[in-house]
């Protein structure tokens, strides 16, 4: 079988780069979701990453399968740079966390559009989700408002 890579947007502004596949969803704090026979994988874009620097830990204080809403706050997660609360982006079924980082963590970092994904839940996206050009619009107001500082 056949695989292709999505296609994807590439991205630069000021010395920032990045390539967003344009098949997913964006927020507008960074994430990126994909829908996988309805259910949402969800995971922190390259921006999200290099504002957090190399990621040292993580945990999900929510148990499979409990109820979330947009905005519910998971679980945390600790890098070089920043600890920061992973928010929830999907209302719905929480299904857990990635397994896969309690091995390899750097996998957000390394793997972020792929492996390095973060949970998943089953139901529907927050209304306030963005397709990819959407999000390049929050990319350039976000990393102009850091440049004037």
């Amino acid at each position: 079988m056949e695989t292709t890579e999505p296609s994807l947007l590439h991205y630069k502004r000021s010395n920032f780069v990045t390539a967003l596949p344009m098949d997913r969803r964006y927020s507008p704090s960074h994430c990126w979701l994909e829908e996988r026979d309805g259910v949402w994988r969800v995971g922190f874009t390259r921006f999200a990453t290099r504002m957090l620097g190399d990621p040292v830990d993580h945990r999900f204080d929510t148990p499979p399968r409990a109820s979330v809403k947009a905005g519910d706050v998971l679980g945390w997660i600790e890098g070089f740079k920043a600890i920061s609360d992973v928010f929830c982006v999907i209302t719905g079924e929480f299904l857990g966390g990635n397994p896969a980082l309690a091995d390899d963590i750097e996998l957000i970092r390394r793997e972020g559009y792929g492996a390095g994904w973060l949970y998943e839940v089953r139901g529907q996206p927050d209304a306030i989700t963005l397709d990819v050009n959407g999000y390049r619009d929050v990319l350039d107001r976000t990393i102009d408002r850091i440049l004037e500082k």
